[in-house]
């Protein structure tokens, strides 16, 4: 199987993941899983709003979806170590799946409420921080370590093509069937992708034996170390700790920018969106070929720069059309950041403590996002509707700064011979 898969990286010319086995199931999963994701994201602030007209409840909602990480993060990195990693995954998608079907019954009753709102979106995000972390831990033993970078970008390009773009049409089509059916459904692409991981066969990590008396905290600790001791990993993680307070400061005020400070309406609203997401697939298929060329770090760095210069537009230029190059660009260099900062974790750790390095990286760059979404707020009452963009352009300048030292790594856990994630030999 091993072999197979790095004959036919080769024939291509380039590291590639085999697409029959395992490698196509967990793709399918997950392009199927967000679709479902995006159909209930899209249809909770609606349900939200028919349930009440207070900004603080309805906000609540989504500050839901943050809390679990900052809580349980941590805990889902150590235990994603610990287990079977497809068991886990498969048993939290049947969870989230059931979970999710008894919402869209009680809605079908007409037993929604906002406590019920808010208690699955804490519930689903609290089994996601195990089944994100089992994933990324996952995803080495399908794939060769070569092959880590294109694999990455397949699903992040495939997730975002079946979420930022395909699941928006059906919603008001399932909402006119009832309000319950966007639920019903992504209750059944949960079920769907749960029986597609527990058929994988994958290979169990290379763990060391637990000392006796070993503790999820000690373990969670020797997580913390190892990403802290890894120079490359802790400027990337700090960089995108500061991308995320950018993103978030952006996000949160992006309707009041487009509908008050352009006056471009809901129309520009969605165009900006969909300029979003069309700009992320694009960046799926750019990642690989930018890091071949500059390395993964390389990759951040011009991905980071050219967002500063994209944020500027959307925040200095007065104009929908800047408003929707900005957020193409932003969109694109996004993708290119988030699959070389994924591989670049997953290539350079342990597998064996991979769960715990992802859990803790993640932890601490989700943090940024609900404190973004203050800051952006606050900016924007003090100075002015288009001054989160220019935030966020200052805070990614600052993340392409921290990045400098990631330059220069130190050496590598695990050294793929991809000619991307280490230096290339000079001379």
């Amino acid at each position: 199987m091993t072999g197979d898969r790095t004959a036919e990286a080769r024939t291509a010319g380039e590291e590639k993941p085999a697409w029959r086995g395992g490698f196509g199931r967990l793709w399918t999963a997950a392009v199927i899983s967000r679709f479902g994701d995006a159909l209930r994201t899209a249809a909770l602030p609606l349900l939200a709003v028919r349930l009440t007209d207070e900004p603080l409840v309805i906000a609540s909602v989504t500050a839901c979806g943050y809390v679990p990480w900052l809580l349980f993060g941590l805990f889902g990195g150590a235990v994603a170590d610990r287990v079977d990693q497809r068991r886990a995954m498969w048993a939290v998608d049947t969870v989230r799946g059931l979970l999710v079907a008894a919402f869209a019954l009680a809605v079908g009753l007409g037993h929604a409420s906002i406590p019920l709102l808010i208690a699955l979106a804490f519930s689903l995000t609290a089994l996601q921080t195990l089944f994100d972390n089992a994933s990324t831990a996952l995803l080495p033993s399908l794939v060769e370590r070569e092959a880590l970078g294109a694999a990455n970008a397949r699903l992040m390009t495939g997730q975002q093509l079946a979420g930022g773009l395909l699941a928006g049409p059906f919603v008001p089509l399932l909402l006119t069937a009832g309000a319950f059916m966007p639920f019903a459904a992504d209750a059944g692409t949960y079920l769907v992708a749960a029986a597609l991981v527990a058929s994988l066969r994958v290979r169990p990590p290379e763990r060391e034996p637990r000392p006796a008396g070993s503790t999820l905290r000690a373990e969670i600790g020797a997580g913390l170390r190892a990403l802290w001791h890894d120079r490359s990993l802790r400027a990337v993680c700090v960089a995108t700790l500061l991308c995320n307070i950018g993103m978030g400061a952006l996000i949160a005020t992006l309707v009041l920018h487009v509908t008050r400070w352009l006056h471009a309406g809901n129309a520009g609203y969605v165009a900006a969106m969909t300029a979003y997401s069309a700009g992320s697939l694009a960046g799926g298929l750019l990642a690989q070929r930018i890091a071949r060329r500059t390395g993964r770090v390389g990759a951040l760095l011009l991905g980071g720069s050219v967002q500063v210069g994209s944020l500027l537009l959307i925040g200095g230029v007065r104009h929908l059309a800047a408003l929707i190059a900005g957020m193409l660009l932003l969109g694109s260099m996004n993708m290119v950041w988030n699959v070389n900062q994924v591989t670049l974790m997953q290539q350079r750790s342990a597998e064996s403590m991979l769960g715990r390095i992802a859990s803790a990286f993640r932890t601490a760059s989700t943090s940024g996002a609900p404190l973004g979404a203050l800051l952006g707020g606050v900016v924007a009452r003090l100075f002015g509707l288009n001054t989160p963009a220019l935030l966020a352009a200052v805070l990614f300048a600052l993340a392409v700064t921290a990045l400098i030292p990631a330059r220069k790594p130190d050496v590598p856990v695990v050294a793929p011979r991809d000619g991307v994630t280490t230096p290339r030999p000079t001379g």
